[in-house]
């Protein structure tokens, strides 16, 4: 839970710092090329320390739905910092 709240307060952070608006669908794309690799990584690192196969099955598959669902959150957090960006610096 605390993870999920740091990574959409910095998604908040990103989209009112940085001007304009954010290509969410390119954010996507990066946060799972990001969780792609590191399930590569960490099953292979599995495998190489001895654990089975359907376990670094699981663990790649794991890390990359981990990635990609805080991803989403960043994005949302990037949405109402947009959102902000537009409400605070129009007044």
């Amino acid at each position: 839970m605390v993870l999920e709240l740091l990574v959409g307060i910095a998604g908040l952070i990103y989209g009112y710092v940085k001007p304009g608006k954010e290509d969410k669908m390119a954010l996507l794309k990066k946060g799972s090329m990001i969780g792609l690799a590191l399930g590569v990584i960490f099953s292979l690192l599995s495998l190489f320390l001895g654990a089975g196969l359907l376990f670094a099955i699981t663990t790649i598959v794991g890390v990359l739905i981990s990635v990609i669902y805080l991803t989403i959150i960043f994005i949302i957090g990037t949405f109402i910092g947009d959102w902000l960006e537009i409400k605070l610096k129009k007044a």
